[in-house]
């Protein structure tokens, strides 16, 4: 295996959506862009390729990830950022511009909001002054290979070059494969939310959030 992990480009854009979409599911079979988007699985990935290059520029814009090519494939990918600086206002802006750009109604709104209601009853907080790790998936066809190991190395580095003495993510709870990644890289987890709206709407109990100190 050749491996060798870049920054996102524009023309990754179909491969971030699949990225994202498969990160939100985790063990589901469904998961928090599924709920967004609404429709089918081609919506969600439509919806996800024009928010990798919808300004503004937040977490889920191409040029956020890095990824990692198995000879010369994009294989893996996750994404890192500062949520002072490209967070959750940036991404809603840009997933505004996303539904403008589709011509969602306020009817498609409302029934995206009422959809997703659940999810905030879950959602934690940044701490202060933490790399935030997000969207983080292999495709099936590359599992196994230690590209998630690799990349979780390189965007834990970029965080510390760039002063950040913490690193926060956020998993479902019951994604155990998941969990046992992340605490290999040096995670542990700090506080889990669980609602049965959540558990509703899903199928997993809540989030779990997993920090890591440098």
């Amino acid at each position: 295996m050749s491996m060798k992990i870049r920054r996102g480009r524009s023309d990754d854009a179909d491969f971030l959506a699949r990225v994202m979409m498969l990160a939100s599911r985790g063990h589901l079979h469904r998961g928090v862009w599924d709920l967004i988007a609404g429709g089918s699985e081609e919506n969600c990935l439509d919806y996800l390729r024009r928010l990798a290059l919808a300004e503004p520029v937040s977490l889920c814009h191409h040029s956020s990830f890095i990824i990692a090519e198995d000879d010369g494939r994009p294989a893996a990918a996750l994404c890192g950022f500062d949520p002072r600086a490209s967070g959750w206002e940036m991404l809603s802006d840009a997933m505004k511009n996303v539904q403008r750009q589709k011509r969602w109604t306020r009817a498609d709104e409302k029934a995206s909001a009422d959809r997703t209601a659940p999810v905030w009853k879950c959602t934690f907080d940044t701490l202060d002054g933490a790399w935030v790790v997000e969207s983080v998936a292999t495709l099936p066809e590359y599992r196994r290979r230690g590209l998630t190991d690799s990349l979780m190395r390189e965007i834990l580095e970029i965080g510390r070059a760039r002063g950040h003495r913490i690193a926060q993510l956020t998993i479902l709870i019951g994604n155990l494969a998941a969990q046992r990644a992340y605490e290999k890289a040096g995670f542990t987890v700090r506080d889990e939310k669980r609602h049965p709206d959540f558990e509703a709407a899903l199928g997993a109990a809540g989030f779990m959030r997993m920090v890591r100190e440098y």
